[in-house]
C-alpha cells in the first residue's frame, strides 16, 4: 500500500517532471535538468520558505525567551512546557512550513538516489513513463565533466561541505551571545558529516543539496529587504 503511494503519487509524477525538463529545457543535459528540478520544485513551495523566514525575523528573540523559560522554570516541567507552547503560540511559530519545505527535499533526495539505483535505461524509464511525455533516448549524466552517478566525489560533496561552513559561520556571527564549545562543534562537525554521507553517493545528490542551499541564500537575501526586523521601543526616561 505504502510503496503503491509513493510510486504512483510521488515518485511516477516528480520523474516524470524530471524528463519533461530534460526534454525540453536543458539540451539534453539531466544534470541541468536536475538544477531546473530544484528550482521548480522550491519555488513551489515559496509561500512555506517565505512564511519561515517572516517567522524568523519576527522571531528573533524567541531563542532567548525559551532558555529563560527553561532556565527558570527547570523544576516544574509540565508549566515549563505549557509556558513554551503559550510562547509559540503568541509569536505565531509555524514549524510545518520548514517541515514541508524539508519534507520535499528529502523526497526529492530519495527519488534520485532511486533514479540512479533502479538505472535511467530505456526500458526502466518506459515503465513509469506518462504517454504525454516523450521518450528522451539514452540520457547524458555528465555535468561539466562529472558523471552524475558517481560515488566517492570530493568536489562537490566538498563544495557543499565549504558553502555549509560559510553558512553556519554567518549565522554564528550574528549571535548576541558569545561561542560556546558546542557552536564551535557544531560549525565543524556537522559540513564534514554532510561531507562525508555525499562523498558516498551519488554526486547527482550534492548537486541537488547544492542548488537547494543557493536557492535558499538568495531567498534569505530577498527576505532582508521584504521582512525588516521592528525597531523595538526604547522608553525615554521622563
Amino acid at each position: 500500500m505504502l510503496l503503491e503511494i509513493w510510486q504512483t503519487y510521488l515518485y511516477q509524477p516528480v520523474f516524470n517532471l524530471l524528463i519533461w525538463v530534460y526534454n525540453n529545457w536543458t539540451d539534453q543535459s539531466l544534470g541541468w535538468a536536475i538544477v531546473y528540478l530544484t528550482f521548480l520544485l522550491r519555488a513551489a513551495l515559496l509561500p512555506f520558505t517565505l512564511l519561515n523566514e517572516k517567522a524568523n525575523v519576527d522571531n528573533a528573540d524567541i531563542g532567548d525567551e525559551i532558555l529563560r523559560l527553561e532556565k527558570e522554570l527547570a523544576n516544574e516541567p509540565e508549566l515549563k512546557k505549557e509556558e513554551i507552547r503559550r510562547l509559540l503560540k503568541t509569536k505565531k511559530v509555524h514549524p510545518w512550513s520548514k517541515v514541508m519545505v524539508l519534507g520535499m527535499q528529502a523526497l526529492v533526495l530519495v527519488l534520485l538516489y532511486q533514479v540512479f539505483l533502479q538505472g535511467i535505461t530505456g526500458e526502466k524509464i518506459m515503465q513509469i513513463l506518462y504517454p504525454v511525455i516523450n521518450f528522451p533516448g539514452k540520457m547524458n549524466t555528465v555535468f561539466f565533466g562529472f558523471e552524475l552517478g558517481a560515488s566517492h566525489d570530493i568536489y562537490w560533496s566538498g563544495a557543499v561541505m565549504f558553502i555549509l561552513m560559510a553558512e553556519i559561520y554567518s549565522g554564528l556571527k550574528v549571535k548576541n551571545t558569545p561561542l560556546t564549545k558546542a557552536d564551535l562543534t557544531y560549525f565543524i562537525l556537522m559540513p564534514v558529516s554532510v561531507f562525508v554521507v555525499l562523498f558516498w553517493l551519488p554526486m547527482v545528490k550534492s548537486l541537488f543539496i547544492l542548488t537547494s542551499i543557493v536557492f535558499s541564500a538568495v531567498v534569505h537575501q530577498i527576505s532582508k529587504i521584504l521582512f525588516k526586523p521592528k525597531d523595538k521601543k526604547v522608553k525615554s526616561a521622563s
